[in-house]
């Protein structure tokens, strides 16, 4: 959990809570639902790093194929599959029933191309069930973010080494990346860490990416987050992506 004071420009690592693990009669589940409510009050939002909601296509209630579909999110898809087969040799046809149009956006209209998992493809789908099933029980905003964007986005701010930022979550040289970028954080006076967090985020990548994932929560509330782009279906998830070129003088 992060705390902003803004009479201070300072935010602090608050509570870092590792290993929530299942235990005989409490789930993990339980356990994360009891620690948002005991610190909800005074909140902005919730940051997590798998989707929240499944694809459009999978809930809609259209009977047309996607070939023939008219539906926004579907003509979209289309527009950016064919603007990409123009440059490209042509590729995999999307499937609207497992991605969305930001996973499909992020691969190619970044300054690197960042390729996620599908929101209900094999890796997420049961991330995303587990976070449907969550957000019912949360009073509090949720948003979806991508670690390693934010990451490449907060790191360039403050020059880091393009090597560190792709290669936090490598099994070798993955805790020396971790270690740099928040050793950099903490001397630029970005947050606030106690020497402990430090030490358990760079020892294990999950720990380090929710932080991410609450560091980007706070830049949305201080507007530092992309808006959708021009054209982007309305309806369709967006991801916080931080800004380019972060100020950070300026909170």
């Amino acid at each position: 959990m992060l705390d902003y004071y803004p009479e201070h420009k300072k935010v602090f690592l608050s509570k870092l809570v590792e290993k929530i693990k299942n235990e005989e009669r409490e789930s993990a589940d339980l356990k994360i639902c009891k620690l948002v409510e005991e610190f909800s009050e005074g909140a902005e939002s919730i940051a997590l790093d798998v989707p929240w909601n499944p694809p459009l296509s999978f809930s809609s209630s259209s009977t047309d194929s996607y070939e023939t579909s008219q539906e926004p999110h579907i003509l979209w898809m289309w527009k950016h599959y064919e603007k990409i087969n123009a440059k490209k040799k042509p590729k995999r046809v999307f499937t609207p029933y497992t991605q969305r149009c930001v996973e499909m956006y992020v691969s190619t209209e970044l300054e690197e191309p960042f390729l996620l998992n599908q929101a209900l493809g094999a890796n997420n789908a049961p991330l995303l069930a587990r976070a449907a099933y969550l957000q019912r029980r949360f009073h509090l905003p949720t948003i979806e973010v991508s670690p390693k964007i934010s990451l490449w986005r907060i790191g360039r701010s403050l020059n880091l080494m393009k090597s560190h930022l792709r290669s936090h979550r490598n099994s070798v040289g993955g805790s020396e990346a971790r270690k740099v970028v928040l050793q950099n954080l903490s001397e630029h006076n970005v947050v606030f860490l106690y020497s402990q967090d430090q030490k358990a985020m760079a020892e294990n990548n999950h720990s380090f990416e929710a932080f991410i994932c609450a560091m980007t929560g706070f830049l949305k509330y201080k507007n530092m987050t992309e808006p959708r782009p021009a054209g982007f279906p309305k309806k369709e998830d967006w991801i916080e992506i931080p800004v380019q070129g972060i100020r950070w003088k300026d909170f």
